[in-house]
């Protein structure tokens, strides 16, 4: 007899450990888009100037006259960080091939999550080589965001079904909430250019987006007051089709985190954008990212397959002879 292919020897993996690394893969990927904001705004971007190797010869920091010892442990830190991301990612992915009955929904997403972080190693490495030129730390930050949507939706596919999907609002609604996350998407790519314009490129000689802060702000606030007025249409929309509790709840936690990361970019912006508050509104990106993705998510349910007709019922136990005299 042929034996069985690994995968299919290994235990089954229970839904909530399932859930459990899909979380652990949000907080991953947005977590280290947060640690290379500070890499960014302490200027340590080119603490190690190669790549994959920290300096030629070396692959950890080393004493070098022209790179102060601080800079190169912040951004050989961050680097380190990414073996935690690869570890969660690889995690979930075993887990769902694990998962029975394995569904396919489930296992594509898991999939994404360590192919986002060799595509993220090589653009970070092509950033650190063409000296954080601004469009390429624009998207190495867009990529993260995409991997933390995308880890969204497998946190949600790991308590799913594998019955067929079902819409739990009318397709219009679907579609002005696809319309709005195409807004948010563009208010993201926004915001990498305020950032690109800004003071923090990461090195002190990186030249900057040449559009000036002023010009890039005004988009990135128009981008989102079009944002919060989708999202306000939304409200009244769900309102009148009667959506369900969980996508409401969901709609009250994107509002929440939207107004937070607004009024976070105003005053950063008032206050001449310090540091701090540089890494905080990365955080309220990923953040945002997380609700509208979940917002998304909620819009479809994948129920557990109903058992078939013809599937053997257990037969009641039938009453003694004796009784039935």
């Amino acid at each position: 007899m042929a034996r069985p292919a690994l995968l299919h020897r290994l235990p089954s993996t229970p839904p909530a450990l399932m859930r459990r690394l899909a979380v652990a893969a949000v907080i991953a990927q947005g977590g280290i888009a947060v640690t290379g904001s500070v890499v960014r705004v302490t200027g340590s971007g080119l603490g190690c100037p190669t790549w994959p190797e920290c300096f030629p010869g070396s692959l950890v920091p080393a004493p070098h006259p022209e790179v102060a010892g601080l800079h190169q442990w912040i951004e050989f830190s961050n680097r380190l960080l990414t073996i935690a991301v690869v570890l969660v990612a690889g995690a979930c992915l075993i887990a769902a091939f694990a998962t029975r009955p394995r569904r396919a929904r489930l296992t594509s997403l898991a999939l994404v999550q360590p192919l986002g972080v060799v595509a993220q190693a090589v653009i970070g490495g092509f950033t650190v080589l063409t000296g954080l030129v601004w469009w390429s730390v624009s998207v190495h930050f867009l990529v993260s965001m995409v991997l933390v949507w995308l880890g969204m939706q497998l946190v949600d596919a790991a308590s799913d079904g594998d019955g067929p999907p079902r819409r739990t609002v009318p397709g219009a609604v679907r579609g002005l909430i696809a319309t709005s996350t195409v807004v948010f998407a563009a208010l993201l790519a926004a915001g990498t250019l305020v950032t690109a314009a800004g003071p923090h490129a990461g090195d002190a000689d990186t030249p900057r987006l040449g559009i000036g802060v002023p010009a890039a702000a005004q988009l990135h606030a128009d981008l989102l007051f079009a944002y919060l007025g989708m999202l306000v249409a939304l409200g009244f929309t769900l309102a009148a089709v009667r959506a369900p509790s969980r996508l409401r709840r969901r709609y009250v936690a994107l509002i929440v985190a939207v107004v937070a990361q607004g009024a976070l970019g105003g005053i950063q912006y008032a206050l001449g954008v310090p540091e701090a508050l540089v890494s905080l509104h990365v955080l309220g990106a990923a953040l945002v990212t997380v609700a509208a993705a979940a917002l998304w998510s909620a819009t479809t349910e994948r129920p557990q397959a109903a058992v078939s007709a013809a599937a053997p019922v257990a037969s009641e136990p039938q009453p003694a002879l004796a009784d039935l005299n």
